[in-house]
């Protein structure tokens, strides 16, 4: 059976993807800063007959937590198959670069960006011991420079100075991550689940959790032929669904 650790998993598309996950048959393993929540999802979970599902506390922004997370899983399943780095916030809004101020910026990059490297390299270890080792980081449409150079681009006029900037880091560090890895059967590659309705942005986008988990799924569990270092948004209308970065 494959272990799965999401981080970020107590709500909204984290939460959703641990849902579809579980009715793959994997072993999920359900990240959350205040692991009484998580616990209590997770009950929640058992009772609607969702299995294998279990909370584990892990705050990404906390190496000391992290570390303690891959002690438990390291003792309970020996390796871990699939990583989906989904734990993010927003930050304080509106974020334009003249007004937000330097530690409000320092505070995004911290869960976003930081956070990711720090769980990364911590599991790193448990990975390289899968026959098929998947890292998805969850990134953003607003991490794309390219399309934030569009004006013609839907989401144009939404501009911010930490969030999309945290997601561009991670898109960026995601690549030297893919490419470092590249001799090992990892699939590397961020996954921007649209602009999806949560509490994040208070319901305010268009899409659905449940799509937004199905595309984090279909993108995480590819074959040995699957692409790695590659950049997957929902909201791109085409098959392949590819975003430039």
């Amino acid at each position: 059976m494959q272990t799965v650790l999401i981080t970020g998993a107590n709500r909204s598309i984290g939460l959703e993807t641990a849902r579809q996950l579980s009715k793959k048959g994997l072993f999920i393993y359900l990240g959350s800063r205040d692991i009484a929540k998580g616990e209590a999802v997770v009950k929640d979970l058992t009772e609607k007959g969702f299995k294998n599902v279990k909370a584990i506390e892990i705050d990404v922004t906390n190496p000391e937590s992290v570390s303690k997370a891959k002690e438990q899983i390291e003792t309970e399943h020996g390796k871990l198959d699939i990583l989906i780095n989904n734990a993010g916030i927003l930050g304080v809004q509106p974020q334009t670069t003249e007004v937000t101020s330097v530690d409000e910026i320092r505070e995004v990059f911290e869960t976003n960006f930081f956070g990711v490297i720090t769980v990364t390299q911590a599991f790193l270890e448990l990975l390289k011991k899968s026959d098929s080792p998947r890292i998805s980081n969850i990134t953003s449409g607003l991490g794309s420079l390219t399309l934030h150079s569009d004006p013609e681009w839907k989401y144009y006029h939404v501009k911010n100075a930490a969030y999309g900037p945290s997601k561009s880091a991670l898109n960026a560090y995601t690549i030297v991550l893919a490419y470092e890895l590249r001799a090992l059967p990892f699939k590397v590659n961020v996954i921007d689940p649209g602009y999806t309705a949560t509490d994040f942005n208070h319901h305010s986008g268009p899409g659905s959790i449940e799509s937004a988990a199905s595309f984090i799924v279909k993108h995480t569990l590819t074959d040995e032929n699957g692409p790695t270092g590659q950049y997957f948004s929902n909201d791109i209308e085409d098959e392949a669904g590819i975003s430039p970065w």
